[in-house]
């Protein structure tokens, strides 16, 4: 009997060989292409479970995919195989808001299971510039974070257990709905983070948060982003721990301004500080920030500083920014945005010498680069644009991206803070955690899977190239195909 029919046999006709279906399932937001054999759409763990049973039975090679929205190829079957498709397990199975608990399946968009929660007062702070249509599952399996991860810290902060489908087809717990627990091994976390190399995740308990009573923003000016980013550093030196800090660059101002003329943003490079709280001590934390960056205090000389408190203007300014990515071809028509060297992160201290190097790199190359992101835990997005007819500017941005991810490491930073590695980044795995703990992440990823099944091609946990299940593709260090299928 032929795969395809017996994955027919677990979940009828939610498996698929056409190769219209297949193509659909090749790409995300990345470069990184590879074109899977079969989907299959699963509605339950125990199909799940029975579908990688036959996985690992027949050697074939499976990538769990959500929403489709990462930018390092982590969903993408390079090497062929059966492409998972969880987005049909979107139930909110439990709201236990006296355990500040949720249970959820992995295909929960982000933002559905906030407005759920809003009416009784929680949230789930994570908060994604895609939260609109990222899935939860995805957002565990790359640790993804966003605006809010200053103040309330990353997904990982908040995944009390998880159930997840191991290689073999069994099906683990990893923890509890207790808050705190000191029982062995935290397998939760080895699971967060892992992007779909040990385990495919079905389930999710999460912790949730109680919905401040009162947030400000806080919008200031600076004549440049490296003196931007040294009031950040100035601002935590002064104990104050907004809830959300971004950086917004000149250019990334002007992309705005393009789609909404009537966005109250101010000139220059512009710093977003929201704090949140009780009123009190919302409006003095505020007032503390505004202070700070005044240019009568000295210590960072903001050009203009304003403090809003009306919740209709900070959410419109707050929709504005999560549109960044896509708005910037109204910056230029003729050039398209590439996500690569998109999400460098490195130790708040050194933003100003990120930033400063990420200038110099656009300037060397000759791409245009926009600095954005949540530079509030030093988190730093830099949007490069070119024209894709043009060959060569394809060679500058390959080379223009590669600078900065060593620039990152240099600084004692990473080349991913929220996005994943995948296989886009995977060849700075090495350099970034060093061959002891990568050997370390090696003998893990072989215990739990000695096949190799399980999202081969990602986080550069392959010993080598050889193709698992199928007749894949392969992808080079900087995320471009290496082979089609």
């Amino acid at each position: 009997m032929d795969i395809i029919e017996k994955l027919r046999d677990i979940v009828g006709e939610r498996a698929s060989a056409a190769p219209a279906e297949r193509l659909c399932y090749s790409s995300d937001a990345s470069q990184v292409r590879g074109t899977p054999d079969y989907v299959v759409r699963p509605l339950s763990t125990a199909e799940v479970s029975d579908v990688v049973g036959l996985a690992a039975a027949e050697g074939v090679a499976v990538t769990a995919r959500g929403a489709g929205t990462g930018l390092a190829g982590g969903a993408v079957p390079v090497r062929g195989g059966i492409v998972l498709d969880l987005s049909g397990m979107n139930r909110i199975v439990e709201m236990d808001l006296a355990n500040l608990a949720v249970v959820v399946e992995p295909g929960v968009v982000q933002a559905r299971l906030n407005e759920t929660l809003k009416p009784h007062g929680f949230f789930f702070p994570p908060d994604p510039g895609s939260a609109a249509f990222c899935t939860l599952g995805g957002l565990i399996a790359n640790n993804g974070s966003g605006m809010r991860s200053v103040k309330y810290g990353t997904t990982r902060n908040y995944v009390l257990d998880l159930e997840v489908v191991l290689a073999d087809g069994s099906v683990v717990r990893t923890g509890s709905r207790t808050l705190k627990a000191a029982a062995g091994y935290d397998l939760t976390r080895l699971f967060i983070g892992s992007e779909g190399t040990l385990g495919v995740i079905t389930q999710a308990v999460l912790r949730v948060a109680p919905l401040p009573k009162a947030r400000r923003l806080v919008i200031a000016s600076f004549n440049s982003a490296e003196e931007a980013g040294r009031a950040v550093a100035a601002t935590f030196a002064a104990g104050i721990v907004p809830s959300a800090c971004e950086i917004l660059d000149r250019m990334t101002v002007a992309v705005l301004r393009r789609c909404d003329p009537s966005l109250k943003l101010p000139d220059g490079d512009v710093l977003l500080f929201e704090v949140d709280g009780s009123e009190g001590a919302a409006a003095e934390a505020a007032a503390e920030i505004a202070a700070l960056c005044s240019a009568s205090s000295g210590a960072a000389a903001a050009a203009s500083v304003a403090v809003v408190a009306g919740s209709g203007e900070m959410e419109e300014i707050w929709a504005a920014r999560r549109l960044v990515g896509a708005a910037i071809s109204r910056l230029d028509p003729a050039k398209s945005r590439i996500y690569v060297g998109e999400d460098v992160g490195v130790p708040i201290k050194e933003i100003p010498a990120l930033i400063r190097e990420v200038a110099e790199i656009s300037d060397r190359f000759g791409i245009p680069a926009m600095k954005y992101g949540h530079i509030g835990d030093g988190n730093l997005h830099v949007a490069l644009f070119i024209d894709v007819l043009d060959e060569g500017e394809w060679a500058r941005l390959a080379g223009a991206a590669d600078a900065i991810h060593r620039a990152a490491i240099r600084l004692g930073g990473t080349v991913s803070s929220e996005h994943g590695i995948g296989a886009a980044r995977s060849g700075y795995m090495m350099e970034q955690v060093g061959s002891g703990a990568l050997s370390v992440m090696r003998a893990i990823k072989k215990a739990l899977d000695p096949r190799g099944i399980m999202n081969p091609g990602k986080l550069g946990l392959d010993d080598g190239p050889a193709e698992v299940g199928g007749s894949g593709c392969s992808t080079g260090a900087d995320g471009t195909p290496g082979g089609t299928s």
